[in-house]
């Protein structure tokens, strides 16, 4: 059972980090980094490391997400 849950949040992992690449709106790459962050802290909690979890959902998913948007709110489009 375990084994089949972690084999799906990583197939799960790997479509967010593809979809962040290939997404050409930078909120959505943004966002799907976030679910990339917040599958690996997933993996980590199940992998019996809370506290690297602890640190991957607080640093890596909420602190650069809210880092991201801020700097994509920030900049000006070419366009305008």
């Amino acid at each position: 059972m375990i084994i089949f849950m972690v084999s799906l949040l990583v197939i799960l992992m790997l479509i967010a980090a593809i979809a962040a690449c290939v997404f050409k709106d930078l909120l959505g790459a943004v966002i799907a980094s976030c679910l990339v962050s917040l599958i690996a802290a997933v993996l980590f909690y199940i992998l019996q490391a809370p506290d690297v979890a602890m640190a991957e959902a607080a640093i890596g998913a909420a602190l650069v997400t809210a880092v991201f948007i801020i700097a994509i709110i920030r900049t000006k489009r070419h366009e305008e």
